[in-house]
């Protein structure tokens, strides 16, 4: 079964907003975009929303759609990402609200590349967003409550 995760490419000035986090395998700190899991219900911009206001405090706001990954992870688990690009308030800072996100860092790429990152996903959503990929928000269509 996939687990369908949200992740989210914010830009500013040439550098990247990440956040840092423990490793759920080795307890190691590795670097991530705001990203995580879309819960029961819940729309994908609604998720990556959410996501991006606990690991940053710091309200998103998608513009697009970079990409869709699959990912069969080294624990074994099959993750399916689908990565926006967006923008944060200017002027604010990135201050987690989840207690399991250490910190928040904007980093160029080269920074990027040469950070632990959680997984290749990482740098993969980051060189399609340099790379232009582009895609509508309404590419992946909303839930719909059926009656």
């Amino acid at each position: 079964m996939w687990a369908l995760t949200v992740a989210a490419i914010i830009e500013r000035r040439g550098r990247f907003l990440v956040v840092e986090e423990p490793d759920k395998v080795t307890g190691r700190p590795v670097i991530n975009q705001p990203a995580g899991h879309v819960e029961p219900g819940e729309s994908l911009l609604d998720a990556v929303r959410r996501e991006v206001r606990e690991e940053t405090g710091l309200a998103f706001t998608p513009q697009s759609i970079v990409g869709l990954y699959p990912l069969k992870a080294a624990n074994g688990s099959d993750y399916f990402r689908v990565c926006y690009r967006g923008t944060v308030p200017e002027g604010l800072d990135a201050v987690p609200e989840d207690p399991d996100i250490l910190r928040c860092h904007w980093l160029t790429p080269e920074e990027l590349g040469a950070a632990p990152l959680r997984s290749g996903w990482v740098l993969r959503c980051l060189e399609d967003a340099l790379a232009g990929r582009s895609f509508p928000l309404d590419l992946v269509a909303d839930i719909r409550v059926e009656r």
